[in-house]
């Protein structure tokens, strides 16, 4: 069996999928960076198993090239939105994901998020490497107090509710919108509050994004909701950037709509609106939610357990695409 992975992965972990793999025609490209769309196409010809990122297009285009031999294409990540599924059930490609394993992890990045863009974190370490820091100032870098606050939580899944966990230490009151409602079990479980999404976008101090990215989430959050929002709220978005307008979202940042956003992800990653690169209130990290070595090592062992699944006639136990 032949099987690629379109990228190079940290650490010893593709020691560990050669391992795993031994016995198969087992190749990796190289490098950490994304295949050119022709390279990749030129490397997916023939094989039975693909591992793939966020960044490849898996598409008709891609399983019409790999050709009819592919059985499955393994995603390393929880996000599935670079992969068509009807195409790919059409052509009877298993697809899947690595959930759960990084569910903590990215939610952490959200609250390192939240508390750094609350407290100005970005602004301060920047200016105190500037070295022009002279002396303790009571109204030195104001930021916004975190204990207390109301949160609430666009996109309720297993990320959402692990930020909502966390909440729970800084006394805050929790509200959630997503398209189906929990249980009122459920709710009373975690203390959380069910609104609609205007009572969430007028009630939170702030909001943390988890929803994935469709049709329907696609700039949910543009120029109306950010003028909708409290003018001192905080936006924290791990989840998709095209699920933010960046547009009105660097106009709410320079016109004092929010007091300040913190995100992981951006609308056409890896490039950056240049306008948040200016606003000194965006505190801005490259798509780092489940960047530990132990949470990417969890995510190789699901991609491994996935593709050995499939190539053994088996269904891979994270399947994304239901077969008939």
């Amino acid at each position: 069996m032949r099987i690629y992975a379109t990228r190079r992965l940290p650490g010893s972990i593709m020691q560990t999928m050669s391992n795993r793999f031994q016995g198969h025609d087992f190749e990796y490209n190289p490098e950490d960076e994304r295949l050119p769309r022709d390279v990749l196409l030129e490397k997916i010809r023939g094989c039975h198993a693909v591992m793939s990122m966020l960044t490849d297009r898996v598409d008709e285009e891609f399983f019409v090239e790999a050709g009819p031999q592919l059985i499955v294409v393994s995603n390393f990540a929880v996000g599935y939105d670079n992969m068509v599924l009807e195409d790919a059930t059409r052509h009877g490609v298993y697809l899947t994901n690595t959930p759960d394993v990084l569910t903590e992890t990215t939610a952490d990045t959200a609250w390192a998020l939240l508390m750094a863009s609350a407290r100005r974190l970005g602004e301060a370490e920047r200016f105190i490497r500037s070295g022009v820091w002279k002396q303790f100032s009571p109204s030195l870098l104001l930021g916004v107090d975190v204990w207390g606050k109301t949160l609430g939580i666009f996109g309720y899944g297993r990320i959402g509710a692990a930020v909502a966990r966390r909440a729970q230490a800084f006394k805050m009151r929790v509200i959630y919108h997503k398209r189906n409602r929990l249980s009122q079990e459920e709710e009373v479980e975690c203390n959380l509050t069910y609104v609609d999404k205007d009572t969430l976008l007028k009630e939170s101090d702030f909001i943390s994004i988890h929803c994935p990215l469709t049709a329907e989430t696609h700039h949910a959050f543009g120029a109306e909701e950010f003028k909708t929002m409290r003018r001192n709220a905080v936006l924290v978005n791990t989840a998709r950037g095209p699920v933010v307008d960046e547009d009105a979202l660097v106009h709410a940042l320079k016109h004092n709509l929010l007091f300040a956003a913190g995100l992981d992800v951006y609308e056409e990653e890896p490039k950056i609106h240049p306008g948040l690169l200016e606003c000194e209130n965006a505190f801005l990290i490259p798509h780092l939610g489940s960047a530990t070595q132990d949470t990417r090592d969890r995510m190789a062992e699901a991609v491994m357990n996935n593709i050995c699944a499939a190539l053994e006639g088996r269904q891979p136990p994270n399947l994304l695409n239901k077969m008939s």
